[in-house]
């Protein structure tokens, strides 16, 4: 192999290096710099030492070269550390909500605010955050819950409450 041939392999391997350490290092973008550096005075060097010819080789090589270093860099930084492996699931204990909110269901409370549509509620003796489903309830006035989705707990005037209350 020429000895002229041996400074740009090496300034274009050492350049796909760096592109692959960008992605596992924080650099702010000055590993990147570094790596257009690298690549870019091997094919001046080539161009001005060598051939012009040799030049297209090169461009193809980086043509190959940088995608493929970008796909590896990618790869290595989802196996770091840095990345999340688990996923969270019921089953290793995370949950979304608390399990006295999934019972809520069809639990009769009272409003302790307006709820325009959302506001706080008294439910099985807990003072929770609801919404409605867009009705106005007067503060003091019977709800019922219609729904629970994640924190979310949908409430409804409950009028045969309300009406058994009125006539009392």
């Amino acid at each position: 192999m020429d000895n002229k041939l041996l400074l740009p392999i090496i300034l274009q391997l050492l350049g796909v290096g760096v592109v692959i350490a960008e992605f596992l290092l924080p650099s702010g973008g000055l590993l990147m710099l570094t790596a257009v550096g690298t690549f870019g005075y091997a094919l001046y060097y080539v161009s001005v030492h060598i051939s012009p010819k040799i030049v297209m080789y090169f461009i193809a090589a980086d043509v190959i070269l940088i995608p493929l270093s970008v796909v590896v860099g990618i790869k290595l930084i989802s196996k770091s550390g840095a990345t999340l492996r688990k996923s969270l699931t019921k089953e290793s204990g995370v949950t979304s909500q608390d399990a006295v909110q999934e019972l809520m269901t069809g639990s009769a409370g009272k409003a302790l605010t307006d709820l325009r549509p959302a506001g706080k509620a008294l439910i099985a003796g807990r003072r929770v955050d609801v919404v409605t489903t867009g009705d106005y309830i007067v503060k003091g006035s019977p709800i019922s819950v219609t729904g629970v989705s994640g924190n979310r707990i949908v409430v409804r005037a409950d009028e045969e409450i309300k009406s058994e209350s009125g006539r009392l």
